[in-house]
């Protein structure tokens, strides 16, 4: 009988004849990923920096709470205590490598009742009630102006350059407001007595929220670079100072900080170099660092 020459495989069947047998548990395991793809955001529930975000929620409510009650000085604290925690649940989800999906958007729920509706609420409790209409407008344009806030910086979140805030971020208008009633709470002045002062820092901090006005966000500061000892100790006196009388000093840090973003915009266009925030390096963004 003739024999005839087999016909050679083609490369694909060579390249798979070639290719390593998986085990029957093997093929359940996770591949690595190939080069250049970019691995997605975990969808998990982490305990910790959720733990945080919770009680920062818990403190915007409790602000809303006390201020049915009329115990405005209660809510201005809260909402307070809330900027701290809203500050650490980022920086403990990256130190411990926790970041999720999950958890940035929780982060932004969060800060929408902590920053948008509780420091709303409690200013018309306090003082726009009396206004009528004019009054809850005045709350409305503060509560939508955070919510606007929120929402357009999570969606351009990987162009601005953060070394700015686009607009004046949700938790310094949530402290400008709280800061003017806890001291004039502190200064036993009436509400009512002021409630047009109290619209026009709702209306202001609402609509800075929403402008373009580049805020420094104090991200490009290296808390692990060595500093002189003169920094440690100014610190030392910072908390001394807002320790004496609380309510007196927080509140113009607040005014300046609302403030000076338009300074320095103004400045920047008279010398010609406006600020872009448009992001220029090539730095990657993580989306937990939402406020």
């Amino acid at each position: 009988m003739a024999n005839f020459p087999r016909r050679r495989a083609k490369n694909g069947t060579n390249q798979a004849a070639k290719a390593p047998k998986l085990s029957r548990l093997g093929r359940f395991a996770r591949q690595p990923l190939a080069e250049g793809v970019v691995k997605p955001r975990p969808r998990g529930i982490y305990l910790l920096p959720n733990a945080f975000t919770t009680a920062a929620l818990f403190c915007g409510f409790y602000a809303i709470v006390m201020a049915m009650n009329q115990r405005f000085e209660h809510s201005a604290w809260a909402i307070f205590i809330a900027m701290v925690l809203d500050g650490l649940d980022g920086r403990i989800a990256r130190l411990t490598n926790t970041q999720s999906e999950f958890g940035a958007q929780y982060d932004s729920l969060s800060d929408m009742v902590s920053f948008g509706a509780a420091p709303a609420l409690v200013v018309y409790e306090w003082s726009l009630r009396g206004l009528g209409k004019l009054g809850w407008i005045a709350a409305f344009v503060y509560c939508a102006g955070a919510a606007l806030r929120l929402a357009r910086f999570n969606t351009n979140i990987e162009v601005v350059d953060k070394r700015f805030f686009q607009g004046l971020p949700s938790p310094a208008a949530a402290a400008l407001v709280a800061g003017f009633i806890l001291l004039m709470v502190d200064q036993e002045v009436s509400g009512i007595e002021l409630r047009w002062v109290s619209w026009s820092i709702a209306v202001f901090a609402g609509l800075t929220m929403v402008t373009n006005v580049p805020f420094y966000s104090f991200k490009d500061v290296n808390f692990r670079k060595s500093v002189p000892f003169i920094a440690v100790f100014l610190i030392a006196l910072m908390f001394a100072l807002v320790s004496i009388d609380p309510p007196k000093v927080l509140f113009p840090i607040f005014i300046a900080y609302g403030l000076s973003g338009y300074a320095v915009s103004a400045w920047r266009l008279a010398k010609g170099k406006p600020v872009s925030l448009i992001q220029t390096g090539h730095e990657p963004v993580d989306p937990s660092e939402r406020r």
